[in-house]
């Protein structure tokens, strides 16, 4: 039923019947595949997508970059619980390579943002640095494009 799981990633608005047409199933395997994988933890929500450009909400969104000590006997686990408990904090992940943890914030402003860092972030025991890149356009996230109507009208250098 991996088919199953790629269809609701790319559209958590099927129903199950819809569903069940598309894999040639019955709609009860469906709805008992869905259940017992919200059961187990595999599904483990379902969100919308919002394009906050189009909306009239300021929202700016960052990826931090996190340099960190783990904790002994918790590893990366106790530092990126404390961090994900924010509630500026989108997501948090253990990343390898030149830093430890990626986090995904968002706030009204860059302010709010730098704050964010400043004094409650980069304040942490385990944090030993922390480098903020502001998204300033969004392409494409989970799957789903964000270019469409508006073109840029400036002409290339």
């Amino acid at each position: 039923m991996d088919k199953l799981l790629k269809l609701l990633d790319s559209n958590a608005r099927l129903t199950n019947t819809q569903l069940a047409v598309m894999l040639g199933c019955s709609e009860k395997e469906v709805s008992d595949h869905i259940a017992e994988w919200e059961r187990d933890g595999v599904i483990r929500g379902f969100k919308a997508i919002i394009d906050w450009e189009r909306t009239d909400r300021a929202y700016v969104t960052a990826l931090i970059e996190l340099r960190v000590t783990p904790k002994r006997d918790l590893g990366f686990e106790g530092i990126a619980e404390t961090i994900m408990r924010f509630e500026e904090v989108e997501s948090v992940y253990l990343m390898s390579g030149g830093y430890d943890l990626a986090v995904i914030v968002s706030g009204q402003t860059f302010k709010d943002i730098a704050m964010f860092v400043a004094k409650r972030l980069s304040t942490l025991d385990s944090v030993l640095s922390t480098a903020t890149h502001f998204v300033l356009r969004r392409y494409k996230d989970s799957g789903v494009l964000f270019l469409g109507e508006e073109k840029d009208e400036r002409g290339v250098l």
